[in-house]
């Protein structure tokens, strides 16, 4: 019950926004569109459950290929 209590935070919800926010930038900034919108709709589902953002976050970067080594 501690994790729901965590997941289900303000705190937990705003970071989880601002990380997949910070992935929009991130996919704009190299010109990838349609990247930039799934990530700004999975932005406001993130904030509504913040286990859906995490996990789709997680899917997403897998299906990237991992991290990214080269910043923004």
């Amino acid at each position: 019950m501690v994790l729901t209590k965590l997941l289900g935070s303000k705190t937990a919800r705003s970071l989880t926004v601002l990380s997949v926010l910070n992935e929009a930038r991130r996919a704009h900034s190299r010109g990838n569109r349609l990247r930039t919108v799934a990530f700004l709709g999975l932005a406001v589902l993130a904030y509504q459950w913040t286990i859906a953002g995490l996990a789709a976050q997680g899917a997403l970067r897998l299906f990237r290929g991992g991290s990214d080594p080269t910043p923004a």
